[in-house]
């Protein structure tokens, strides 16, 4: 353990991108039980569904399941379709803590991933719809299987990729949404599950009724 308490010589301060946005990649922050627990305890209590999208005015339904939490029933659209937030279990919130507390940032709601294998992956896109805000924090966590994470300018095309590892910790902040995609390329390699957690700050608080 290293002198800023993180598992591995990863230094968070180093931003990613070499302009337009600001990413931090602070390695493993959870030791492997606790990485392990996590990951055991999410696949079998989150109320997992196959996410949904409207592409051309047709409605894809994907491999990749999904999950929506938050402080309040928070209502969150991207890619034409509406989630609203369920309850936090106990363990998000023990991992919402902990990362809040590093960060020092408060979230109050969580995108939840779920990709079985290398086989799902998720296409080129931006966190940018107005319910998260204008240069808005995100911070992601990995649990399970290591993946590839890529990141393209929007100009430029210029990219910029890492391997995020096993209880890891990724934050994207500044304007990184509004210069830049993201995408989890598939890899046909990997046969093992990964469960993804974006934690957000919803500041267009729409409630369903």
């Amino acid at each position: 353990m290293n002198q800023s308490g993180l598992l591995f010589d990863y230094d968070p301060t180093e931003n990613l991108l070499p302009k337009g946005g600001q990413v931090f990649y602070y390695g493993s922050i959870f030791n492997f039980k606790d990485s392990h627990y996590y990951f055991s305890n999410l696949m079998q209590t989150v109320p997992w569904r196959n996410d949904e999208a409207v592409i051309y005015d047709k409605r894809i339904i994907t491999d990749r399941k999904v999950a929506w939490v938050g402080d309040k029933n928070y209502s969150y659209t991207y890619s034409g379709t509406t989630k609203h937030a369920t309850v936090w279990t106990s363990e998000l919130l023990d991992i919402k803590n902990k990362i809040e507390a590093l960060l020092e940032t408060k979230f109050n709601s969580c995108l939840l991933n779920l990709y079985h294998s290398g086989s799902e992956g998720m296409a080129w896109h931006s966190d940018d719809e107005m319910s998260l805000g204008h240069n808005t924090t995100i911070a992601s966590v990995s649990l399970g299987a290591p993946r590839k994470f890529s990141f393209k300018h929007k100009i430029t095309k210029e990219t910029v990729s890492l391997t995020l590892e096993h209880g890891s910790l990724l934050v994207m902040k500044g304007e990184t949404q509004t210069y830049w995609q993201h995408s989890l390329p598939k890899a046909t390699r990997v046969e093992q599950p990964r469960i993804n957690l974006t934690f957000r700050t919803i500041v267009t608080q729409i409630t369903s009724k």
